[in-house]
């Protein structure tokens, strides 16, 4: 099977819309959220942000979905990160808590992977490839809101394999989504009521 990594662009943002309101729920991301995000992962002439692609002949017509499909190929995954120098913490991040300066921490929006494709490391491999480049933007490390009610508790499980470590918990943390973006959550549905996992992966840890 053979998988290529490039980094986010606009040609890929309609595959990547679709894929991330599969997984998440409707609503989870528009052509506006992602048009701010793809600004903010840029940061002294460097992309943060990456998608995973398979060549169209590879994947099973029954599971082909025409939208998903770019000028790169098919795409099955991707990493939004938002630059060093382009994000502030707000009232869900506790940076007194994290060890590192938050000018030199980057923020890991979310890493998705079609359903039908996880197992193959594509979430490792894609969250790799954004610490190198968030590296090369000075950043020491990066937060993340980890899905406490992903399916088997896997993304929270996922993020502690990756060498992130938990920081505090934060009940509702996506329900104003809800209310303001009409975000529907795959779990609780119109109201979203989950809590997330605040968690720090310290980079000078890793050996990427």
């Amino acid at each position: 099977m053979s998988i290529n990594y490039v980094q986010l662009l606009p040609q890929h943002f309609d595959a990547v819309i679709a894929l991330g309101n599969e997984v998440h729920g409707d609503n989870y991301l528009d052509e506006n959220s992602l048009t701010d995000l793809y600004q903010r992962s840029w940061s002294d002439n460097i992309n943060a942000s990456w998608v995973a692609v398979r060549s169209p002949d590879e994947v099973d017509n029954h599971n082909i979905t025409s939208i998903r499909n770019t000028p790169d190929g098919y795409l099955i995954g991707f990493r939004l990160t938002i630059a060093v120098s382009q994000w502030l913490p707000d009232k869900w991040c506790s940076p007194p808590l994290w060890g590192i300066p938050k000018e030199k921490v980057c923020y890991f929006k979310c890493n998705t992977v079609d359903t039908e494709m996880r197992g193959f490391g594509i979430g490792s491999t894609l969250l790799k490839k954004s610490i190198v480049t968030s590296k090369q933007q000075g950043a020491l490390a990066g937060v993340a809101h980890i899905w406490l009610a992903s399916p088997g508790n896997s993304a929270f499980s996922y993020f502690k394999a990756c060498g992130g470590e938990l920081v505090k918990e934060h009940s509702n943390r996506w329900q104003q989504y809800s209310i303001e973006d009409s975000y529907d959550c795959p779990v609780c549905g119109v109201l979203c009521q989950c809590t997330a996992a605040e968690m720090i992966l310290r980079f000078n840890e890793l050996e990427y």
